[in-house]
């Protein structure tokens, strides 16, 4: 209730539907919504706030389902204020708010080379949770160290090595919130930069179905999985290869679909649910087990409670 909750110089919102929020346009509202001003009203907030009181921090949604009932926490959703863009020399300070998109134009118009970013949904505060990356380059190979404002209300710093960088993982502390990214890049000539992620879009554009309502690869590849099971045989296999195997492409359930177009991408075609959307995901998943023993793993968040 809101009485029960700290002053803030920002914005809370009760009973706010997130579903306006996530790129799969799904889901039901969290008890409060807090957009801080700044940092420190982010930490004043924390701090004061029952620690009893559940906090999720959400960036632009473009990678998670929130179920149909909602969420029973403040989410907090930094905007304005955190997704400022610096860049001086090879080193690239953003706030967590800031697109990644954003941050690898602003980084090659100024000659340094974090193009990889230039096709990844989301936020820069995101890329550093999921150590997000693609064409062979991840965050972590460019992180530097973050911000961090933990559920205490502690600003705090962190380098690579206290978030154990993993594939899609990093080690963020239970309700911390990145507040600002530090990256750094190699230097590189601003026009074959911005020509190389030019080629990066068409070549997205070109597999991915960027024009429907998704979230992003929904499962994780299944890295080192053996086909043979020989131990000289271990390889990286893809997600959308092993959802074709099970004849899961272009599948359906409600409003949701597996997409014709790249088959690890799960598309709200229109009056989904998040219980199609989560549904159809756990079809793919037992139909990939059933054929070929791989037990394929969520990329995709999914928070929050069913629909009573």
């Amino acid at each position: 209730m809101q009485h029960d909750l700290p002053d803030v110089r920002g914005t809370l919102t009760p009973q706010k539907d997130l579903s306006s929020l996530t790129w799969l346009r799904v889901g039901g509202p969290a008890d409060w919504l807090f957009q801080p001003a700044d940092v420190e009203d982010l930490s004043d907030f924390l701090r004061a706030l029952d620690p009893g009181v559940a906090v999720f921090p959400m960036g632009v949604g473009s990678n998670l389902i929130v179920r149909d009932g909602g969420l029973r926490a403040v989410v907090i959703r930094l905007g304005r204020g955190f997704n400022g863009i610096e860049v001086d020399g090879t080193c690239v300070r953003a706030g967590a708010a800031a697109l990644d998109a954003h941050v690898a134009r602003r980084a090659a118009d100024a000659g340094v080379d974090l193009t990889f970013l230039r096709t990844i949904p989301g936020s820069v505060g995101g890329a550093v949770r999921m150590n997000a990356g693609c064409y062979g380059s991840y965050t972590a190979d460019v992180f530097e160290s973050a911000e961090v404002v933990l559920r205490t209300g502690e600003v705090r710093r962190f380098d690579a090595q206290s978030l154990n960088f993993r594939y899609r993982q990093s080690d963020l502390p239970e309700g911390a919130v990145l507040t600002r990214v530090t990256l750094r890049g190699s230097m590189g000539d601003p026009a074959e930069l911005n020509a190389r992620m030019q080629d990066q879009l068409a070549k997205r554009d070109a597999t991915q179905p960027t024009k429907d309502r998704s979230a992003g690869s929904t499962f994780r590849n299944p890295a080192g999985f053996s086909s043979t099971g020989r131990a000289d045989d271990v390889h990286d296999l893809k997600a959308w290869k092993v959802i074709d195997d099970a004849g899961m492409r272009g599948a359906r359930r409600g409003g949701a679909q597996m997409s014709e177009k790249h088959s690890n991408f799960l598309i709200n075609t229109g009056g989904a649910t998040a219980a199609d959307l989560e549904g159809l995901g756990e079809d793919v998943r037992k139909k990939v087990y059933d054929s070929s023993g791989i037990t394929l793993e969520w990329e995709i968040m999914r928070v929050g409670e069913p629909d009573p």
